[in-house]
């Protein structure tokens, strides 16, 4: 049905407050990225009017240290622009300090606690091998 796929990688250790915030802010970057994967807003039966949501499914996978490394590692081989959160940002408070925290590290020694990309599926499929079904 779709030509693409969307798949957040999710360290296998981290809290559930942590995975899920991590979601979110990976989730507004592939968005940012994509807007066209935004659809319509929704109507309810009384004419109610809510937000737009993804026009497809987003996959939620959990990877240990290591194969989210190698994860980050294969992105980065294959020229794909994703987006990505280290440990560090959870003792930052904004954007600001994300960024500032973020650039402190290179792909060798960032603690990634998070991945998420939007590509041709069989690349996404290729690029997050090793990583399972998050619980």
């Amino acid at each position: 049905m779709f030509d693409t796929k969307i798949a957040i990688v999710l360290r296998d250790n981290l809290a559930t407050w942590q995975a899920l915030n991590v979601t979110a802010f990976l989730t507004s970057g592939i968005v940012a990225q994509s807007p066209d994967v935004i659809g319509e807003p929704y109507r309810d039966r009384e004419g109610n009017i809510y937000n737009p949501l993804s026009v497809q499914p987003v996959i939620v996978l959990a990877a240990d240290q290591s194969t989210i490394a190698t994860i980050h590692r294969r992105s980065l081989d294959r020229d794909l622009r994703t987006c990505l959160y280290v440990e560090e940002m959870f003792s930052t408070g904004h954007d600001s300090a994300n960024r500032a925290v973020f650039a402190q590290f290179a792909p060798s020694d960032a603690k990634v606690v998070g991945i998420a990309m939007r590509a041709d599926k069989k690349l996404v499929d290729k690029i997050t091998k090793g990583a399972r079904m998050h619980p």
